[in-house]
């Protein structure tokens, strides 16, 4: 396995525990809203905190489990050289269109660092803490795609995806 593929493993890990918080702060927030009538000033924005950088940072090793949503009625139809074809063109997209995010985010992630904003919320967060998962995320999906760039040469199929009708 090679070391970018351990990273995006590693933050889809990471992502998985910020999706398991995510549900625990919203519940906590329900029960003590509904049951107790004393909601909390932080429960709603640091899930929508813990839920942004949960989806980005498991984005590139889903890429690694193919499961992301493909659509392959017609591909499927192609033999095994067209679909290989169509795999790496659908990578290439992928990989082009993760760095131009990433590029653009880091940009939004920096100036929102350097000149001090937040969410203008009861907390009053850094926006930047939410605005870097845009860089971290799509930068590892971009390199992730690389990787499957090469092991697509050598995988036994050339499908990017799951199957499920």
């Amino acid at each position: 396995m090679s070391l970018i593929s351990r990273i995006s493993q590693l933050a889809c890990s990471v992502g998985a525990v910020l999706m398991a918080l995510t549900g625990a702060m919203l519940t906590f927030e329900v029960i003590a809203r509904y049951f107790f009538t004393k909601p909390t000033i932080w429960a709603a924005e640091l899930s929508q905190l813990c839920l942004v950088w949960g989806c980005l940072l498991a984005m590139a090793h889903l890429l690694t489990l193919r499961r992301h949503i493909t659509v392959n009625a017609v591909t499927a139809l192609l033999p095994e050289a067209g679909q290989r074809f169509c795999a790496y063109i659908a990578l290439m997209v992928v990989i082009v269109f993760s760095a131009i995010v990433a590029i653009w985010g880091f940009d939004i992630f920096h100036t929102s660092f350097e000149r001090g904003r937040t969410t203008g919320s009861i907390l009053n967060l850094p926006i930047w803490i939410s605005e870097a998962s845009v860089p971290v995320g799509f930068g590892l999906l971009a390199l992730q795609g690389a990787v499957e760039m090469i092991r697509l040469k050598d995988a036994e199929s050339a499908s990017l995806g799951a199957t499920h009708e």
